[in-house]
């Protein structure tokens, strides 16, 4: 067994190299505008509101559908992680030593509703990420002045003297409280996208909110498609920015397995799947499909958050002694091999700003990952006294995360707990395991950075300012607060502009402090593989988007 799937994994990165190093063609070369894209993933991903939804998957349409102020370019290479200007005419020189940013709005720009974008719009879209409690208003937006305020008391957030509009001129003046160099990137991202003014303060779900994109979303029932036509009122005033799309209708159909998706792509029934290709496929992909294939590596990490605030994980020595159990080899394999992911054990990965090997959670010393210690994985559980408690993992219900889970299941086993394994749909996996209210204690998830920053890993996921009790959007799913770590991450932000080799070197300290405090067992950093079907052309991967599906066309 062990060599067969060693050589599945051979031919399926043999085949897939040359389409992964290929330069997309240029859209305007060639192609032409028409037909229907079928994109595939086993589940939803939960509430298409874009102030609300913090999914890879969503993000990835969102981008389309809606703008910002400012967004990354539309590129397949590096400078996809550019900022560029997107609803603003160009990038704001910072003013007031770094705290205000003001944009001039481009004219003409309509809702996919027909309504005009106006200034107004752009201050009451702020003003929603807080009275909805976005998931990132408490990291990304705390620092736009009277942001205290409406985390305090999300119903009545004006953000008074944060942002100021100019109606007559079409202009946008943002104040910060403190210099921050990673604010155009923190608003290029879907939770700042702009919204019509009269957007419901609520959840959205399954309602679509009006966008400015070359698509909008006609209807959604996350148990069968969510169906997006053109915006029949948009206008490219940015190539870099908001290229028009080529697919006249792009459909996202949920429900079939995995290994069904990768039969309908390959009878051209469908384009694209979201989920990753079963293991037990790949060899066929690597040798019959190879020029449908591309492999591509991802400042991403799969992780296992342990809930800090609940037993046996509210114990740091249980949380440790999970990271020194752990064979991560063996989850590499369960993945798909070695070709597609390498073990990790901290928190940001490989070739990320202020990267650094480290892993403390192995046989002997290194940098890096080699075996599991499980000796000093039981030593510490009988330390703690917790042997014999039950534990219940929370995975997401497909074929990788669920054999994740039952390897969990068996390490936890041997560690002595009771422990059971729960699969639950994708559509809800993600909102379930943040709220508190559902008491849960480990979980399987995955990270994919929003922007190429240390601060995107670190804050974000283990800040106390991203812990919300009660919440679907708190993403910090451990519920880790540490005040010294934090105040060293607001030291790392402030550094930013002003001393930036002293803030990488801070968050370097800092994902080793995390790492050591074990709030998640990191467990490996992935490869993405994107098999798409023979009629999909102009493939073009970013690093920051992924597949920009919209400027693919078909024959």
């Amino acid at each position: 067994m062990v060599m067969t799937y060693r050589s599945s994994l051979a031919a399926l990165m043999s085949g897939i190299a040359l389409a992964a190093v290929t330069a997309a063609t240029p859209a305007a070369a060639q192609g032409s505008p028409g037909g229907t894209l079928r994109l595939l993933a086993k589940a939803a991903a939960g509430t298409i509101d874009p102030h609300i939804n913090y999914t890879l998957q969503y993000f990835q349409i969102n981008y389309m559908l809606y703008d910002g102020l400012v967004t990354f370019r539309k590129a397949g290479d590096e400078t996809g992680f550019d900022v560029v200007a997107d609803l603003a005419e160009a990038l704001p020189e910072p003013e007031n030593d770094g705290r205000t940013y003001t944009f001039k709005l481009r004219d003409g720009i309509k809702f996919s509703d027909g309504s005009d974008l106006t200034a107004a719009d752009v201050l009451a879209s702020f003003q929603r990420i807080f009275k909805v409690s976005g998931p990132t208003a408490g990291t990304f937006y705390n620092g736009i002045v009277g942001a205290d305020a409406c985390i305090a008391a999300p119903a009545d957030c004006t953000l008074d003297g944060g942002v100021v509009i100019d109606e007559a001129a079409g202009t946008v003046t943002i104040n910060l409280t403190a210099p921050d160099g990673e604010f155009l990137q923190k608003i290029a991202i879907p939770h700042a996208a702009i919204l019509p003014a009269e957007t419901p303060i609520k959840d959205m779900g399954t309602d679509p909110v009006p966008g400015s994109g070359p698509y909008m979303i006609e209807s959604y029932n996350p148990n069968e498609r969510l169906k997006m036509v053109r915006n029949p009122h948009f206008e490219e005033w940015s190539a870099e920015a908001q290229p028009a799309g080529f697919p006249d209708e792009i459909d996202y159909d949920f429900g079939l397995t995995e290994e069904a998706a990768v039969t309908a792509i390959q009878n051209g029934q469908a384009d694209w799947m979201f989920d990753p290709p079963p293991p037990d496929r790949l060899a066929e992909i690597g040798t019959k499909y190879a020029d449908q294939a591309f492999v591509h590596p991802l400042t991403a990490m799969w992780y296992a958050p342990m809930n800090t605030n609940l037993a046996p994980f509210d114990d740091v020595r249980v949380r440790q002694a999970v990271n020194y159990a752990i064979d991560r080899s063996a989850i590499v394999k369960l993945f798909g091999g070695s070709s597609l992911a390498q073990p990790a054990c901290q928190i940001l990965p490989p070739g990320f700003p202020s990267y650094e090997p480290y892993c403390p959670y192995t046989v002997g010393e290194g940098g890096s990952w080699s075996a599991p210690d499980m000796a000093k994985a039981r030593a510490l559980v009988e330390e703690s006294g917790t042997a014999g408690q039950e534990v219940t993992i929370i995975a997401e219900d497909n074929t990788v995360s669920r054999a994740i889970g039952v390897y969990l299941q068996d390490v936890l086993t041997e560690l002595g707990y009771k422990a059971k394994v729960q699969a639950i749909s994708q559509n809800i996996q993600f909102t379930y395991i943040q709220n508190t209210n559902n008491n849960v204690q480990i979980s399987i998830s995955q990270w994919f950075q929003d922007y190429p920053s240390p601060s995107n890993f670190l804050q974000v996921l283990f800040g106390c300012a991203s812990f919300t009790p009660g919440s679907d959007a708190s993403v910090n799913i451990s519920g880790f607060c540490d005040e010294a770590i934090d105040a060293k991450m607001a030291e790392a932000v402030s550094l930013t502009l002003s001393d930036p080799e002293a803030s990488a070197a801070l968050w370097t300290e800092v994902d080793r402090d995390v790492t050591d405090a074990a709030p998640a067992a990191v467990l490996f950093t992935p490869k993405r593989v994107d098999f798409v079907s023979s009629r999909v052309k102009n493939f073009m991967f970013s690093p920051q988007f992924y597949w920009i599906i919209n400027q693919s066309w078909v024959e």
